[in-house]
């Protein structure tokens, strides 16, 4: 067997370039840990740690349990010498040069502003040199895997590959007193534990290791990190993303005012004071993120955009993900971006452990959702900057559509004017309007663009109401001439606010919302809803109908949430409100008698604040007009009666409802029908498809037989007498009336 022969010191270079980039860096810094384990190795063999043992590490030998049991308390594994290693005794100076060596070139590579990884980390988690090796020397093994075997020698142990807490003092500490010193470093409260830079780890074989017994290996994020592949912790993956570049410039999607706030709180880094978190409240793509990117972009600093909602309901969870968030942001010298902040609210408050972290961060943090909050009293060194964004007026949203559409010869007034959408949601109708085009295959149209804005509108309001698709126009409808005049002036009104409410001023005598608000009156079947799909199908808006008689309950309170609730998601809707069966909370207010009369106005007086301050449309429609007292009239910008249809109105009615692919025997008396049926036009739609249905089934086209049938149905469904000379013809009635 031959011998083994101890390492020599290598030849430590002088040179005091500055490194080429960050690999040689850590390269450099490894060597230097090569140093450290290679006078371990020497040290090693001088105690009598046999290399040539085939069964080393797989047993004690009686001559080493002599020799542990004649060592004292404290006594150092490998001495730094006795009489036989006087030949080894330069190896600290050599390892003291080497890392002087490493630091001055590392002052160099500073100044030259070259980016240096290791050193970059070291800065910024304020770690100490001793930290630093202690982390170098848990890479070691993930750079080059000769250091598993050197470790599992070192630890007179095979299977131990990865550095234990006691391998790691032995190798950086020269006495006990000093490895004792040093042992809190790998504790819980270990900063490099705390930051998650490095995780410690027990042998599966080992059920309660003592500290020294575990193991130690740097986070997989930090190595690739170090290796020149930045990036966040695969544990993040859908919950946090990385920003590096911005293709786009955000500064197009703020406003002015906004951008030099902005400026100035970044100015406030720049003068040496801590940089200020940033608080910013607002719906969905008002700017939010935006503002972030502008930030960032000033600081020239990648950001980290963090969903907590989606955090949450990760496997990590809120409090592992923030600490990995937090390194990773850190490693990158990132700004952070918290989306959903709300959700981590605690009575409108943060959680002080979370928020504290945040505190401590150095670098940007911008937390961003939509409920007001405050931090709890506790001093603080870092201010928060308050941003409240709006969804804005008709100006910056015609702006807005005009720089997605540039290039478009497209009419965006009306778009801007009925969809009160922010810029984010400009963003993402746009890009559904373009693909309604692909799928057609055609050039972009503004019905494109109205169809994707419907798309893209609040569809939670289904939950409370039945959306009503506009199907019908001015033609479908009989109205007397100056009811027509009035719907019409409704629809004008909703399309002149950008000019009343803008440029002519009015808007800023208005302190409520500026919408629209009016009452259909009129019977049942006189065309109150029908007139709403038309205004709807005009404006290009949707149309969603609410039974108010389901959303009153008799509990107290109850009706406010049902009403907060529709407004809540008409708000985001861009949608019409039409109020059906309206006069059963608006009724006239009654004199309070009882706690049941008063709880009854405040309800009423909520749904006149509400309205008074929905920016939308709202109808609402009743059979009894006579119910509604002057607190509401004096709120309604518009009061429509629908009158009951005279004979004359009948007649169109019934024409108009006939669709021309409809089959008429030559009988068919229209004039007869208006005449002798005093009824709404709701009832003539109902006559008309019953007759249709009796005729297809006997394969016949509709004559005054089915007619006269389907009225004698409808009138026993309302619950009138039946006089049978009714439902007969009379032929002497009879006229030349044939409907083609």
């Amino acid at each position: 067997m031959s011998a083994v022969v101890s390492p020599t010191p290598p030849v430590v270079s002088e040179s005091t370039m500055p490194f080429e980039n960050g690999l040689e860096e850590i390269l450099v810094a490894i060597s230097y840990i090569d140093l450290h384990v290679r006078w371990a190795v020497v040290r090693a063999r001088s105690q009598g740690l046999d290399p040539n043992d085939e069964f080393r590490g797989l047993y004690i030998s009686e001559g080493q349990v002599d020799t542990l049991l004649n060592y004292e308390v404290g006594h150092d594994l490998w001495p730094n010498s006795n009489g036989q290693m006087n030949e080894h005794e330069e190896w600290p100076e050599i390892i003291e040069n080497a890392r002087n060596h490493w630091m001055a070139r590392t002052d160099v590579s500073r100044k030259a502003g070259i980016n240096l990884r290791l050193d970059g980390i070291a800065q910024r988690f304020g770690l100490t040199q001793v930290e630093v090796d202690i982390l170098l020397v848990t890479l070691a093994p993930e750079i080059d895997p000769r250091y598993e075997r050197l470790f599992s020698y070192l630890q007179d142990d095979v299977t131990k590959k990865r550095p234990s807490v006691d391998l790691v003092l032995n190798l950086l500490t020269s006495s006990f007193k000093e490895k004792l010193k040093l042992r809190h470093l790998f504790t819980d409260d270990g900063k490099l534990l705390t930051s998650r830079l490095m995780l410690r780890f027990a042998d599966g074989a080992s059920r309660e290791p003592t500290l020294l017994g575990h193991y130690l290996r740097p986070a997989g994020r930090v190595v690739e990190h170090l290796l020149g592949f930045p990036g966040l912790d695969d544990r993040l993956l859908g919950s946090a993303r990385l920003i590096t570049t911005l293709s786009e410039n955000p500064a197009l999607r703020l406003p002015e005012d906004l951008r030099d706030q902005l400026r100035s709180a970044v100015e406030i880094g720049h003068n040496g004071q801590k940089l200020p978190m940033l608080a910013f409240f607002g719906g969905y793509g008002v700017g939010k993120r935006a503002a972030a990117k502008y930030v960032s972009k000033k600081l020239d600093s990648p950001l980290i955009v963090v969903n907590l909602k989606a955090l949450a309901e990760s496997e990590i969870g809120t409090l592992n993900g923030l600490q990995l968030v937090l390194r990773d942001g850190l490693l990158l010298g990132a700004n952070l971006y918290f989306h959903h902040w709300d959700t981590i609210l605690e009575d409108d408050r943060p959680p002080d452990d979370l928020f504290s972290m945040l505190v401590s961060y150095p670098g940007l943090v911008i937390m961003a959702g939509e409920k007001d909050w405050q931090p709890r009293g506790e001093e603080r060194e870092r201010r928060i900057l308050r941003t409240y964004f709006e969804t804005g007026d008709f100006e910056h949203r015609l702006q807005s559509w005009q720089q997605h559409l540039d290039g478009q010869n497209l009419q965006l007034f009306e778009l801007a004017n009925q969809f009160q959408f922010s810029p984010g949601q400009i963003e993402d109708a746009v890009a559904t309007a373009l693909d309604y085009a692909q799928w057609r295959q055609q050039p972009l149209t503004e019905e494109d663009l109205f169809a994707a804005s419907r798309a893209h509108s609040n569809q939670k309001l289904a939950e409370l109401a039945t959306k009503i698709v506009p199907r019908y126009q001015w033609e479908d409808i009989v109205l007397p001439p100056d009811t027509v005049a009035q719907l019409q002036e409704m629809v004008n009104t909703v399309r002149q606010r950008p000019l009343v409410y803008g440029e002519w001023g009015f808007g800023r005598k208005l302190s409520l919302g500026k919408g629209l608000n009016a009452l259909f009156a009129g019977e049942s079947g006189t065309g109150k809803t029908m007139a709403a799909d038309i205004l709807a199908g005009q404006l290009g808006q949707d149309l969603y109908k609410i039974d108010l008689s389901m959303l009153v309950s008799k509990y107290i309170g109850e009706t406010e949430k049902n009403l907060n609730r529709v407004f809540t998601e008409a708000q985001t809707s861009n949608a019409i409100l039409f109020f059906d069966e309206a006069d059963a909370i608006f009724g006239k207010r009654s004199e309070v008698k009882d706690s049941h009369d008063r709880y009854a106005n405040i309800e009423i007086s909520y749904l006149l604040q509400r309205m008074e301050t929905y920016d939308g449309v709202v109808i609402l429609a009743t059979n009894m007009r006579a119910n509604l007292d002057e607190a509401f009239t004096r709120r309604l910008h518009f009061i429509v009666e629908f009158p009951f249809p005279e004979a004359a109105d009948r007649e169109i009615i019934w024409r108009v409802n006939f669709p021309r692919e409809t089959p008429l025997m030559p009988d068919v008396n229209l004039n007869l029908l208006a005449k002798r049926y005093r009824i709404t036009g709701g009832n003539i739609r109902n006559i008309i498809m019953a007759s249709a249905f009796l005729a297809a089934e006997t394969g016949e086209p509709v004559g005054m037989p089915h007619l006269l049938h389907g009225a004698r149905r409808e009138y026993q469904k309302m619950g009138r007498l039946i006089d049978e000379a009714l439902f007969v013809t009379d032929t002497s009635e009879v006229t030349s009336d044939l409907v083609t």
